[in-house]
């Protein structure tokens, strides 16, 4: 049986720079993986038809966890709908991931489903990764600094 994990967080950041976060290979690397682990993007192509490749690295440990995927829907500042897919064969499977942006009075919230997760990630083990994440991603996002 697969899983499902469902997000939701309030940035006071715009859509505009939350939804660069998500798309900009620099800034994903700065954010997207949990705490313990380095993230490397090889290739991202953020268009709708698109590909990424990226991998996570264990820090402690050195292993390594090697993705990729497809972006099936790009909405720029709103949505983004694509696929995680693992190299490696206990984490067979598609992932399905959808993030949506809403403009709201004090900044952005945004809602991220992923469903399909394999049963080797327990949906726990997979929220609390997500929380960190979104936590590095609102120390990125969310102060507003001024060019000198």
């Amino acid at each position: 049986m697969s899983h499902k994990v469902h997000l939701q967080r309030i940035f006071t950041a715009p859509p505009e720079r939350v939804f660069r976060a998500f798309t900009d290979p620099n800034a994903l690397v700065k954010w997207m993986a949990p705490h313990g682990f380095i993230a490397k993007v090889e290739h991202a192509e953020v268009r709708t038809g698109g590909s990424y490749r990226m991998s996570f690295t264990n820090f402690s440990t050195g292993t390594s966890h090697a993705f990729h995927g497809r972006y099936h829907e790009v909405v720029e500042n709103q949505l983004l709908r694509y696929s995680d897919i693992f190299d490696a064969e206990e984490l067979a499977g598609e992932i399905e991931v959808i993030v949506q942006l809403k403009e709201v009075s004090v900044g952005t919230e945004v809602t991220i489903v992923q469903q399909g997760l394999p049963d080797v990630i327990p949906p726990d083990a997979c929220h609390l990764g997500w929380q960190e994440s979104l936590q590095l991603l609102s120390f990125l996002v969310n102060p507003s600094i001024p060019d000198q």
